[in-house]
């Protein structure tokens, strides 16, 4: 993903699943699609949709419409590749939005792209922000907000990003506000030629958070690490908020097995 050639820019395949278009994408080739939309230099917006996020556009129609704005849409999650692969759609692999922001830094130093870093607290942003600059020599790294604002500061903050020429844009602050920051702003965003949710990239960078090892992620069972690090605030997600996963699941396979195109 290194070459001095700028790759070419082509349209990702897409495969609709519960309700969500995917982009049928590898992880390398997402890297080459946002070098494409940095070289066409205007906005264009990434999400990486896991279950969490799928009940939520279920439960509300507007961050169902923001996500189908976005320009690059992949599988944040191994239930979603999974059953992607039990519908007949499948998708090559899960691309986190985590991994995507690891993979993108390395780029962004050698080609020289500036990046901003908006989210978390002050002090994992400013650890995090460190860190990036100590793995990646070279890196422009333009400008960083931490995630504790108020709606009326959101003018300001986009008027700085605007002001610092970031071409990537990276948000580590939790489904919807992150994506409703973007929709909200996405005048002022107009020449940022990428935004990304980042997920907990910042606490995991600043050592605030560990990260499950690799294998968990392959084997779907990444929410347990999560789970035994976060038990009050991720066991009411994972078992009570992202329950609603499973009927979608038995929906979508209704859908398949009766020919019928799901609605919506």
């Amino acid at each position: 993903m290194f070459e001095d050639a700028m790759p070419a820019q082509n349209t990702p395949e897409r495969v609709r699943l519960f309700g969500c278009e995917f982009d049928r994408v590898s992880l390398d080739e997402a890297v080459a699609q946002v070098e494409g939309y940095i070289a066409e230099g205007t906005l264009h917006q990434g999400c990486g949709v896991n279950v969490d996020q799928l009940v939520k556009m279920k439960d509300s129609e507007a961050f169902k419409e923001i996500i189908g704005k976005c320009d690059l849409v992949t599988a944040d999650g191994t239930p979603v590749v999974w059953a992607s692969r039990l519908f007949g759609k499948a998708l090559p692999e899960r691309v986190a939005g985590i991994d995507l922001f690891e993979a993108l830094l390395p780029v962004a130093a050698k080609r020289g792209y500036r990046v901003y870093l908006l989210g978390a607290k002050e002090e994992s942003l400013q650890a995090a922000k460190a860190e990036y600059l100590r793995r990646h020599p070279g890196l422009q790294i333009v400008g960083a907000r931490n995630g504790y604002y108020k709606r009326e500061d959101e003018r300001e903050i986009a008027a700085d990003i605007k002001a610092t020429g970031a071409q990537l844009l990276f948000i580590a602050i939790s489904s919807p506000k992150k994506e409703e920051f973007v929709d909200r702003n996405r005048e002022a965003l107009a020449n940022v030629p990428f935004i990304l949710g980042v997920g907990g990239s910042f606490d995991i960078a600043a050592g605030f958070v560990k990260r499950a090892p690799g294998w968990m992620g392959k084997v779907g069972v990444e929410w347990l690490y999560r789970f035994a690090q976060e038990p009050k605030r991720m066991g009411r997600r994972y078992f009570i908020e992202d329950a609603a996963f499973l009927g979608m699941v038995a929906k979508e396979a209704w859908y398949s097995v009766s020919g019928r195109a799901p609605k919506g």
